[in-house]
């Protein structure tokens, strides 16, 4: 007999300062944010546990859901959002001014064309997958609501779909978007599903 184990992935809402490349810059929910992230979360809340990203754009939220619902909140630094070096801060449109098509040749080729000082991908990728492992053997059996980055979702996307990461950022993930990845655990197999549960905003 097969034992599930549910992850929903929640990428946090829109930051002081709107989009740009912040990564690890550790910048609060904006107003608006705050209030994409209830709306992701409200009604029926199946989780038994949450897990979230050190920074405060996850942590201040997961930190009030898990007090109004009465859950264990558990904090890992390895789902932190990754690093992008002299990136960090900036926009898109501020990046192309510099430099024309950086942000495309970064999309298509994140390994050779990543911003100078930014973090691997293969660490990251490492890290991340390490944290979802650690998360499925902790609560195996278990609903649990991950409260992260849209850089570690793609991360644990690719590594539960066995996906090349290099490929990550063909992947769209707006606001408050929730994933969710279903764990079928058979004896001596694994198969991890997707559900997009919202597209976010």
């Amino acid at each position: 007999m097969a034992i599930y184990t549910t992850l929903d992935f929640l990428r946090h809402g829109e930051p002081v300062g709107g989009k740009r490349y912040r990564g690890q810059t550790d910048d609060p929910l904006s107003e608006k944010g705050w209030a994409q992230m209830c709306a992701a979360t409200a009604g029926t809340r199946p989780w038994m546990a949450i897990v979230s990203s050190p920074l405060s754009r996850c942590r201040a939220f997961a930190e009030w859901l898990a007090g109004v619902a009465g859950l264990p909140l558990s904090v890992d630094d390895r789902l932190a959002e990754v690093g992008f070096g002299v990136w960090e801060g900036r926009t898109a449109e501020e990046l192309e001014r510099a430099e024309r098509n950086c942000v495309l040749d970064f999309k298509l080729d994140p390994i050779g064309r990543r911003p100078e000082g930014a973090e691997a991908l293969e660490d990251f990728h490492s890290r991340v997958a390490a944290a979802y492992e650690h998360i499925v053997d902790r609560h195996r059996g278990e609903h649990v609501l991950v409260v992260a980055h849209a850089g570690v979702m793609r991360m644990a996307l690719c590594h539960a779909l066995e996906l090349p990461p290099e490929r990550a950022y063909r992947l769209s993930i707006a606001s408050a978007a929730m994933a969710r990845i279903r764990i079928e655990h058979h004896a001596s197999r694994r198969f991890d599903t997707l559900q997009w549960l919202n597209k976010g905003a």
